[in-house]
Order: C-alpha cells, then structure tokens, then sequence
C-alpha cells in the first residue's frame, strides 16, 4: 500500500542541564491513504513530539536532530520555511489536544477557519466564510451560521472540538493528525467525535495518525498500531494482531492494565517502575527495568524493531 507521507529515523530532542532529552528517538512510521494509524503511549512518550515533528512546529529550545519525513516526494525537514507553510493546513494538518489554547479567544470561530482557508485557496472573503460556515454544518454543528459568529468561549468543550476538525479539514488535508482528540470529553461527546472523524475519513480519504492512550479508542478507530515507548516505537502491527498477539511486555503490560467489561478485579494491574529520563536512558533496552522477562542481554544494545511474524513488528530480543 503506497504511504501518503513516510518518517524515517527521526531524532528529536530537548537540551537539559545533564544532556539531551531524547523525546523522539528513531521513530519510522508509514500512512496510507484512507487508512488510520493509532500511535499508543503512556504520557511523555514522545507521542505529541512526534505530531508536531510532521509539521515542524516543536517548541523551543526542542530541535529535530535527524531523520527525514517524506510527503510527496519531498522531504519537509529540508523545505524552506514559506513552501512548508503551504503543506501545513493543505497537505498535512493538525486537530490540537486543547481546543480552547489552540483557538484565538478574540475571533469568532468563523473567522478563523475562513481565514485558514484564503491562506491556502484562491478566494474571496465572502467565499471562505460561505466555506466556513459549509463546515461547521459538515461536523455537525447545528445553525452553523450563527455559530460562526460566536466566540470560543460562548461553545461548549465539544463544539469547540468539532471547529478544530472543520478547520483542519477546511483545505482537504491528505494527513490528519489528530493529537488525543477527545481529551477532556464527557464519554458521550468522545464517541460523537470519534464518529464524526470516522465519517469524515471515509468521506475524504484521509489519512489518519491517532495520537491517544486509551487503547479502547484505538480498538474502535485505528487500521495499524504503533506502542511508543520512551521515545522510540517497541510495538507495531495491525490492530487485531496487536491485541490478539502482543508481542512486547510493554504493550502486554499495557493490555493487562485495561478494565474489561463482565470481568471484576479489586484493583486493576500497574506497570511497575517509572518511565526513565529521557535524557539518562538506561543502556539498552529502555522498558528493561520494568521488564518481567528481562535478562542480563538485555542490556546489551537498544533492540531494533524487527518483523517478529507478518506485518508485525517488535523491539525485544525475547518476544
């Protein structure tokens, strides 16, 4: 299946008093089009860097070290700034994990999707707010016309959400990078929105990179899944094979930490240990010291993520 954007061995980090945290450290991942990859981690994994990697916008003192991100033909980490402006929003685009710090709380929300729209279409005002409006009513917004007029404050923790998505598909993106979409939802407003980005994919033919940690999620929505680990990709494979077949102690671990439905326990199982610092990682595999089938091997050198049966990929020496 031909990818619509490719990332090679991407290296990113963030300079500290006693080194370089390593956020993103050899990540290589593939998208499709149509297709959903979910990509699964615990907090501070990498997971959200690595989002903001495909669109070069890592925050200060952060830089990408290495690597490279293909997208139709092109590398972007050696596109000049203004032609990397015209990917973002056209080619790739973003739903950010907190709608309210991504929207401009002084412009109406119609505004300012019409306003992502004339940067990347040839068109008049009136017509990108015609557009804007046109989208509010695609993600379900009700009155869409009043509602562009209302600010971010004035729309409730969903509705502002599904501005995000209108703004992010507003120039037909072939990438969507949809970055914990349903962080902060009421459960009944995470299965709207899960829907809507389901519906809107198919539609489009998008191709979708997840960012979550709830597996039930990537359960639900996701093609392929890749574990995240300290910075680095342990796991990757399709969905029913991830969790029919899970191959690394870190996605068994995380399995066994998910509540099931009919199956009662006085207290759900824990990981044990902390994620290590970034910046001291541990010789070796990074998970080793929380490992329960770790041995001395282990220790020896980061493990390569290798096809451990079809179309399934591990970073452990013993899976």
């Amino acid at each position: 299946m031909t990818a619509v954007l490719e990332v090679q061995d991407l290296h990113m980090g963030f300079p500290v008093a006693h080194g370089t945290a390593r956020a993103v450290d050899g990540v290589s991942l593939s998208l499709a089009r149509g297709r959903v990859l979910g990509l699964v981690g615990e907090s501070g994994c990498g997971k959200s860097m690595t989002a903001l990697c495909l669109l070069r916008l890592v925050p200060s003192p952060g830089r990408i070290t290495g690597g490279r991100i293909l997208f139709q033909g092109r590398d972007l980490l050696t596109l000049p700034e203004r032609e990397m402006r015209a990917v973002r929003g056209a080619g790739v685009a973003m739903i950010f994990q907190e709608p309210m710090t991504a929207l401009n709380p002084v412009l109406t929300v119609g505004s300012q999707i019409a306003e992502a729209i004339a940067v990347h279409r040839p068109v008049s005002r009136r017509e990108a707010w015609d557009r804007a409006v046109a989208l509010l009513d695609e993600v379900g917004i009700p009155e869409p016309a009043a509602r562009a007029t209302d600010y971010p404050h004035q729309l409730s923790g969903g509705m502002r959400q599904r501005v995000m998505i209108a703004m992010a598909i507003s120039c037909e993106p072939q990438v969507l990078v949809a970055d914990e979409p349903t962080t902060a939802l009421d459960v009944t407003i995470q299965a709207d929105i899960l829907a809507l980005l389901r519906d809107l994919r198919e539609r489009h033919g998008m191709a979708v990179l997840l960012i979550t940690h709830d597996l039930g999620v990537v359960a639900e929505q996701a093609d392929d899944v890749a574990i995240m680990y300290a910075g680095r990709i342990v796991e990757q494979a399709p969905v029913a094979e991830i969790f029919a077949r899970p191959r690394h102690p870190y996605t068994q671990a995380l399995l066994r930490s998910m509540p099931r439905l009919g199956h009662h326990v006085d207290r759900l199982a824990q990981i044990p240990g902390h994620v290590p610092d970034l910046a001291k990682l541990p010789a070796g595999c990074a998970f080793r010291e929380r490992c329960p089938i770790a041995v001395d091997a282990c220790g020896a050198a980061p493990p390569p993520l290798e096809e451990k049966a079809p179309g399934h990929r591990a970073a452990c020496i013993r899976a």
